[in-house]
């Protein structure tokens, strides 16, 4: 393979996915898009390292993993994470959010307002509406009082909102009606701090943006990358780190969690037409999708 890049994992902008490369460079995905790539058949996944620094020893990291860290990267990467509550100190202002994923698939959640809705698309949230904002910890004392009040997680598994996506309601009212409703029960609440400016409902809808509508159910998904293998397919949507390929020897979409390419080193794959050769778990019926694709 003569030239091998790194992915570092799929970003998402108001103007839709691209791949981003170690090296800093960057591949737009709009639909349509042919993505083909083959896996360097030399060397082994390496650990992606931590808060932009690599990996001393660039550790080998299991094919099935999305976070692509060794143990001791992944310790780093959670010491300075504000999910894991170890950032209290944060001065950043925060915002609370209202995320849908599909029927009875709602989440609360914080990101910081900088971010704006990049933590919403990063999440594959397929409508969402701000509840506030404020100082983080005035954030993370809404998001618990709302998990505890409205019986609202504040994670919902990648599984079920992959299995969902090729049968969410057409009408984007219908996809806002959980979160309105969750929205007016927590604006009645008592007990938020003080120092939250709360928001007014209004829902942002992300399925075009994820080129949902009319998506086929997945007739499988990508397990893991190995040495060698490729994939060549068309993309059809993408939400969250997920693409979803249209892949003719296969008989339908595939999907693959970008995830799995972080760590690796990938080159082009001139295959002529659609191809799969990497492991995929293949769902014989809807009842299969629902118990995790990865």
């Amino acid at each position: 393979m003569a030239q091998v890049w790194e992915c570092s994992g799929l970003r998402w902008s108001v103007d839709g996915p691209v791949l981003v490369w170690r090296d800093g460079r960057t591949s737009a995905l709009p639909w349509g898009k042919r993505v083909a790539f083959r896996v360097a058949e030399a060397g082994a996944r390496a650990c992606v390292g931590a808060r932009g620094h690599a990996c001393p020893v660039r550790a080998p990291v299991p094919g099935r993993s999305t976070g692509a860290r060794c143990e001791e990267c992944a310790r780093l990467d959670r010491a300075h994470s504000v999910a894991a509550d170890t950032m209290a100190d944060d001065p950043r202002p925060y915002r609370v959010y209202l995320a849908w994923f599909g029927p009875g698939m709602a989440k609360v959640g914080i990101t910081a307002v900088e971010r704006g809705p990049a933590r919403l698309l990063e999440q594959g949230a397929v409508c969402f509406s701000w509840l506030g904002a404020g100082p983080l910890m005035a954030a993370r004392r809404t998001e618990e009082l709302l998990r505890a009040a409205l019986g609202v997680p504040d994670r919902i598994p990648y599984a079920l909102k992959r299995a969902v996506r090729s049968a969410l309601p057409a009408d984007a009212a219908e996809r806002a009606a959980e979160i309105r409703e969750l929205h007016g029960r927590a604006t009645a609440l008592t007990g938020w701090p003080e120092s939250l400016e709360r928001a007014p409902f209004r829902p942002v809808d992300h399925l075009d943006l994820f080129g949902l509508a009319g998506l086929p159910a997945p007739v499988g998904a990508v397990s893991e990358l190995v040495a060698g293998g490729g994939v060549s397919g068309e993309l059809v949507a993408a939400a969250g780190p997920d693409l979803h390929l249209a892949v003719g020897d296969r008989g339908g979409v595939v999907v693959l969690d970008t995830r799995l390419m972080t760590g690796w080193g990938l080159g082009p794959w001139a295959a002529e037409g659609d191809g799969l050769t990497l492991p995929v778990r293949e769902f014989a019926a809807a009842r299969d999708v629902q118990d995790g694709l990865f």
